[in-house]
């Protein structure tokens, strides 16, 4: 039996994968997916993530990696009007923070185990039995839900994920290539009908994220996702006809979500990250809310399974995390807002939604 059986292997994952195995701890991490994926996602880390890197051992091959310093370059009806210098914490790819924690998760002695979905899940008073796709239970003294804002765990567990989610696609996604413009800036076109669109140069690759409003079909629904759709949206706002995007690794869409989970602990059971917690992008908390929790519940396991404590030390995790997570919640609702209002007046960007 393994002390800390982890379902999800994202930014929190393995985070508490690192932390609990450099306490001696025994885990294991199980993932859906077939094999690591190379979108950028989630693609700014706080100073307080680096920190808790550097504690884990892996801060050195993300700084290697990422841009400390971003110049926002901002642009109005198509004409530049004004850069701002962001320097708080690291501009780099959810891919590559992935890839080097599970380099230093290999270091010691734990590799992610790819194609196991968790299927179900039952527990007693001395451990958790999960069951996976192909039928096989893993026995853990412990399992901890970092599946992400569709979290398996979380169903299973039949946790309430209360809030609201908007009805309107927000916003479509993507990593493409786009000869030929300047990787120094982080691209922002907005014009005066209230549309725009955002490049962001991921370090460490010749890739850019996109963002921006979804193109409306003939019937005003949005399109999905496509290179096609993007190169359209671009010519309409960014208004520079040399520039032809290309070769979409990521194609995704995002709608504003505001919810949490009721509970963040259900037994030897724990939600952790989007699993527990899902709010809007601005200000770039997301991944950064979810290595919180991993630290949190590092220590908190840390403490049941090597102390003298009983299982109500289980109980401080919930205390610290699920006050932490409505904070945040309340939080990015108002910088999605000032940053919806801000992108109106020319020069503005962004960074209206920092700080």
């Amino acid at each position: 039996m393994t002390d800390v059986l982890i379902a999800g292997s994202g930014p929190t994952g393995l985070t508490l994968a690192c932390d609990l195995a450099r306490r001696g701890i025994g885990v294991r991490v199980i993932e859906e997916r077939a094999a690591p994926h190379r979108e950028s996602r989630g693609k700014g880390l706080t100073p307080g993530s680096l920190k808790t890197f550097g504690e884990l051992g892996a801060a050195e091959r993300l700084t290697a990696v990422g841009r400390r310093e971003t110049v926002l370059r901002k642009y109005f009806d198509g004409a530049h009007v004004s850069d701002t210098a962001v320097s708080d914490g690291l501009l780099i790819g959810q891919w590559q923070v992935e890839e080097a924690l599970r380099d230093r998760l290999a270091e010691l002695g734990v590799r992610v185990e790819y194609g196991a979905p968790l299927t179900a899940l039952a527990q007693d008073g001395t451990g958790v039995d999960a069951e996976l796709a192909d039928g096989t239970v893993i026995r853990a003294r412990h399992l901890a839900g970092c599946d992400g804002g569709r979290s398996t765990t979380r169903g299973l567990l039949g946790i309430r994920f209360e809030g609201y989610t908007a009805p309107e696609q927000a916003m479509v996604l993507g990593d493409v290539r786009a000869p030929g413009l300047s990787r120094d800036f982080w691209h922002q076109w907005f014009t005066s009908d209230g549309g725009g669109i955002l490049l962001c140069p991921m370090p460490g690759t010749d890739t850019f994220q996109l963002q921006a409003p979804p193109e409306p079909d003939e019937r005003g629904e949005p399109l999905p996702p496509s290179v096609e759709s993007f190169q359209r949206l671009f010519d309409r706002h960014a208004r520079m006809p040399g520039i032809r995007l290309a070769e979409a690794g990521w194609l995704s869409f995002w709608r504003v979500n505001v919810r949490m989970a009721d509970r963040m602990r259900e037994g030897r059971v724990f939600l952790a990250g989007d699993a527990a917690h899902v709010h809007p992008i601005a200000g770039g908390l997301g991944m950064n809310t979810g290595v919180e929790d991993a630290v949190a519940l590092a220590r908190t396991l840390a403490a049941a399974l090597t102390g003298s404590a009983g299982d109500d030390v289980l109980d401080a995790y919930e205390a610290e995390r699920l006050p932490a997570a409505a904070a945040v919640l309340a939080d990015t609702a108002q910088r999605h807002d000032r940053v919806l209002a801000a992108v109106r007046t020319p020069g503005r960007g962004t960074e209206a939604g920092l700080g």
